[in-house]
């Protein structure tokens, strides 16, 4: 009797070795966005020290650092009243000397219903609180999935979302990334995106309040301290799995900080 092969992502393979830095599209600068952009940070020092030409990030919220996003967020009180895109993407330059981007409006279709010219990256990862704005990007993702053949064509989508002590990861292709034949494993050209997979569930999370908080104390009622970090400590080593290993059996997870579980989600 033959066993059943364990199922497996591989990593496109314009990502392990490319000739520019690989264009990354991170779609919102809270909680868990301006977390999830010191990993990216720290992927991209450890890429470059491998011989790797590293990333090449982009990040976009309109959002302006109030007071209530101190001591959640990645801010100091000297920043309030900048965008929190550019007070992140400037401290991060300074850092490390990249020229990384920041972009102080909304990933959305224009006035004129067309698509940014900058939206276009091999790698999206959405950071958003808002259900509209998710299905928004996927509306735009799914116009990509026929693009192809050009620098930065979209591949991959990493969603992060929670809500007060729980939130999930989930990585989904844009179309189907092509496989290496393997005798070892079953390999999965296509993981689907989080709104046809959980569309519904997105959907009834909609009457959650997202009124803005006027201070810390308030946002902690709605999101606990360390939820945004530890998805975007988790969500990111995924991501770190691709690139370093060229493969994944997983596509996400679960997690819920009240009780510490996590339940992983394999590639299926």
């Amino acid at each position: 009797m033959n066993a059943e092969k364990t199922k497996v992502h591989f990593t496109d393979s314009y990502l392990l070795d490319p000739t520019n830095p690989i264009a990354v599209n991170l779609i919102g600068a809270g909680g868990t966005g301006s977390k999830v952009l010191t990993a990216l940070l720290e992927i991209n020092e450890s890429l470059t020290a491998l011989g790797h030409a590293g990333l090449s990030v982009r990040l976009w919220d309109d959002d302006i650092i109030t007071i209530a996003n101190l001591g959640r967020q990645r801010f100091f009180e000297s920043e309030t009243g900048l965008h929190k895109s550019v007070a992140l993407i400037n401290r991060v330059n300074r850092c490390i000397g990249t020229n990384w981007k920041a972009e102080t409006r909304k990933f959305e279709r224009d006035s004129f219903g067309m698509i940014p010219e900058e939206a276009q990256a091999t790698i999206t990862i959405t950071c958003v609180d808002n259900v509209k704005a998710r299905f928004g990007v996927a509306e735009i993702l799914s116009i990509f999935r026929n693009r192809k053949n050009y620098r930065d064509t979209p591949k991959y989508w990493l969603d992060f979302g929670n809500s007060r002590h729980t939130g999930q990861v989930l990585l989904s292709t844009i179309g189907e990334i092509k496989q290496p034949d393997t005798q070892k494993y079953e390999a999965v050209a296509s993981l689907p995106f989080v709104t046809e997979e959980f569309g519904e569930l997105l959907r009834q999370s909609e009457e959650q309040d997202d009124t803005p908080s006027c201070s810390l104390a308030e946002a902690l009622q709605k999101q606990d301290l360390f939820i945004n970090s530890s998805l975007a400590q988790m969500g990111c080593s995924l991501l770190w799995d691709l690139f370093r290993y060229g493969m994944t059996e997983y596509r996400g997870f679960f997690h819920n900080l009240k009780d510490y579980r996590t339940q992983p989600i394999k590639v299926g």
